[in-house]
C-alpha cells in the first residue's frame, strides 16, 4: 500500500485551480487519461515523468487547446475548445517548442501583439522581467538561441500577471545565471500568495526549489499527487542483513510481501537486502523485530521514486483512513469524504517556500543537474 499525499487526484474542493472528471484527451496514438485529478491554487505543482508520459499534453488540456473527453474546469470555468478569451486573458504559458510562425518578430514586437490580448497587460512588468532575464530585444526571435528565446518568452508570458501560469520545461536551454534569475522571479511571482505555477520539468532540483506538490505522470496516467517535502523525506532507502550476516532473495520476497511500507525489496550483495519504503520508521522497526539489523538509511532520489510509483503502478489503492491520518500529522490539509480533502491556502507551504528561497542563496553554487 503506497502511503504518499494521493488523495489529491480524487479530490472535490472549492479551492482547485484545476479539476478534472474522466478527463482524456486521444490523438496520433497516444491517450491521455482518463484523470480525475484536483491541483491546490495558490501552489507550486511540478509535473514530472519521462519523455512520451503526457506532461505537454496535459498543460494543452488546461489551455484548450485539446479536445478533451469528460469535464475539466480551470480557474472555476469549464473548458471547451472554444473556452471564452476572459478565461485565457487570466492564464499564462510558455511551450516547450516555440511557435514557428513567431520568428519572424522580435522580442517586443511579440509584446506589442500580446498586450492587445491581456488587459492586465503591464510594460513596467515586462521591461523589468527583460531587464532580470537579460534577454536580446533586437533580434528575431527565430535568430537567438534557444536559451535567449526563452527568455523572452517568459517575459512576455508572465508581463500581465496571470493568475494560473503554465510552464513547459521552462528553464531548457538557460545558462545558470539566467536558470537561477528564473527560479527567483518565479518565486517572486508566488509570493503574492494568490497566484499558481503549474510545471513540467525533468530537473530534480527545480522541484526541490519550486514545487510544494509533485505530479507523477507516465504513459498518459497520473501515478499520483505528492506534497513534495513529505515525499523526499518520507521515501527512503534501506540496507538490512539478518542478525547472523545472511540475507537473500527469499528474504527480499518476505520482506516486499510482509513488512508495512515496503514499494520494493531485491538482493543487493551478499546478505544484505535492498528496500525501497515510503514509512521507513515502521519499515525499520519490523525489520528489527523480525531479526534483521539496519546497515543504512538514504532519502530516495526523485528518479527512484518516479521508477518505484511506475514499477507499483500508482498509488490508486491507497486507504482513505490513511490519507486521513497523514493529513491530521501534517496539518497543511483536512480530510473530508474519505478521499476528498481542502488544501489550506496561505499556510505552512508557503511559509516554506520563503525559507526554501532564503537557503537557497546559500546555496547558491551548490550542485545542479542541469545542462544549458
Amino acid at each position: 500500500m503506497n502511503r504518499g499525499l494521493y488523495g489529491l487526484e480524487q479530490a472535490e474542493s472549492d479551492k482547485a485551480v484545476v479539476a478534472l472528471r474522466g478527463a482524456a484527451v486521444r490523438h496520433d496514438g497516444f491517450a491521455l487519461g482518463p484523470l480525475d485529478l484536483s491541483v491546490p491554487a495558490g501552489m507550486v505543482t511540478a509535473i514530472v515523468g519521462p519523455n512520451g508520459s503526457g506532461k505537454s499534453t496535459l498543460l494543452r488540456l488546461l489551455l484548450g487547446l485539446a479536445p478533451c473527453e469528460g469535464a475539466a474546469e480551470v480557474l472555476g470555468r469549464h473548458l471547451s475548445p472554444d473556452s471564452d478569451a476572459e478565461l485565457k486573458e487570466r492564464i499564462g504559458f510558455v511551450t516547450e517548442l516555440p511557435h514557428a510562425y513567431e520568428s519572424h518578430l522580435t522580442a517586443d514586437e511579440k509584446a506589442r501583439f500580446a498586450s492587445l490580448w491581456y488587459p492586465s497587460w503591464s510594460w513596467e512588468r515586462y521591461e523589468r522581467l527583460m531587464h532580470g532575464f537579460e534577454a536580446d530585444r533586437t533580434q528575431k526571435l527565430g535568430k537567438l538561441s534557444k536559451g535567449m528565446r526563452r527568455k523572452a518568452e517568459l517575459a512576455v508570458a508572465m508581463a500581465h500577471d496571470p493568475e494560473l501560469l503554465l510552464l513547459d520545461e521552462p528553464s531548457s536551454g538557460l545558462d545558470p545565471s539566467a536558470w537561477k534569475a528564473l527560479l527567483d522571479e518565479l518565486t517572486r511571482y508566488m509570493d503574492r500568495g494568490d497566484r499558481t505555477l503549474i510545471f513540467a520539468t525533468h530537473i530534480t532540483e527545480e522541484v526541490r526549489r519550486l514545487a510544494d506538490y509533485v505530479l507523477f505522470m507516465h504513459r498518459g496516467r497520473c501515478l499520483g499527487l505528492y506534497e513534495k517535502d513529505r515525499l523526499f523525506e518520507g521515501w527512503r532507502v534501506l540496507a538490512v542483513q539478518r542478525a547472523d550476516g545472511t540475507a537473500g532473495r527469499e528474504d527480499a520476497a518476505r520482506l516486499l510481501k510482509q513488512a508495512p511500507g515496503v514499494q520494493g525489496a531485491q538482493e543487493s550483495g551478499p546478505g544484505i537486502c535492498r528496500i525501497e519504503s515510503d514509512a521507513p520508521e515502521e519499515t525499520e522497526a519490523y525489520c528489527l523485530s523480525a531479526g534483521y539489523r539496519i546497515l543504512s538509511s538514504q532519502r530516495m532520489e526523485l528518479e527512484e521514486i518516479m521508477a518505484c510509483l511506475v514499477r507499483k503502478g500508482g498509488c490508486g489503492k491507497m486507504n482513505p483512513l490513511v490519507i486521513e491520518k497523514v493529513f491530521k500529522q501534517y496539518g497543511d490539509k483536512t480530510a473530508v469524504n474519505g478521499l476528498s480533502f481542502e488544501v489550506a491556502q496561505g499556510g505552512n507551504l508557503r511559509a516554506a517556500r520563503r525559507e526554501r528561497r532564503g537557503q537557497d542563496d546559500d546555496d547558491a553554487h551548490g550542485a545542479r543537474a542541469h545542462s544549458p
